[in-house]
């Protein structure tokens, strides 16, 4: 390969490991072109790079992106999944196509943010729910103390109603 296009990927790596919001690596060995295919066109969806990445110039990416405590990372057939949005999204989407399509895939780790990220990480972040499920939750959270209290400082004044009612209906019936 000539220097010149070694250099553009190295470039272009060290872009998308630096602006990338979470890097999921795989072993892609025993996958066919056309299982391949099928894996990339399901990320492209969601908005997923996925590289196939050579070792040395994968390590030369990550010094220049100043990411140095990545460069154990790359051994063996290595590709990347880039991903830029929700970090669940990406996990979930991996974790579901190897289940679903009983491939030889296999996710050997990733990184997120500063940190790396181990295969059990990755799997435990595929069983999150998704950003917004958490956000409705915690919202919830914080109004059923509320809602409660609510609850509570109505429940007198129905029973006040009910009897003024009551008694209002008995002096009509008079």
């Amino acid at each position: 390969m000539p220097r010149e296009k070694k250099v553009q990927i190295i470039d272009n790596l060290k872009d998308l490991v630096a602006k990338c919001n979470i890097g999921i690596l795989t072993d892609y060995r025993g996958l066919s072109a056309s299982e391949m295919t099928i894996l990339r066109r399901r990320l492209r969806e969601l908005g997923v790079d996925y590289k196939v990445v050579k070792n040395t110039l994968a390590r030369f990416a990550v010094e220049r992106a100043d990411r140095d405590e990545l460069v154990n990372l790359f051994e063996g057939p290595i590709a990347i999944a880039f991903g830029y949005g929700d970090i669940t999204e990406l996990a979930r989407a991996l974790d579901d196509y190897i289940r679903t399509s009983k491939t030889s895939l296999s996710i050997k780790g990733g990184f997120l943010a500063n940190r790396l990220l181990t295969l059990e990480e990755v799997t435990t972040l595929s069983k999150l729910p998704s950003r917004e499920i958490l956000l409705g939750k915690v919202l919830g959270g914080m109004q059923a103390p509320t809602l409660a209290l609510l609850a509570c400082l109505t429940t007198p004044m129905r029973g006040i109603i009910g009897v003024l009612q009551a008694r209002i209906q008995q002096l009509e019936a008079k």
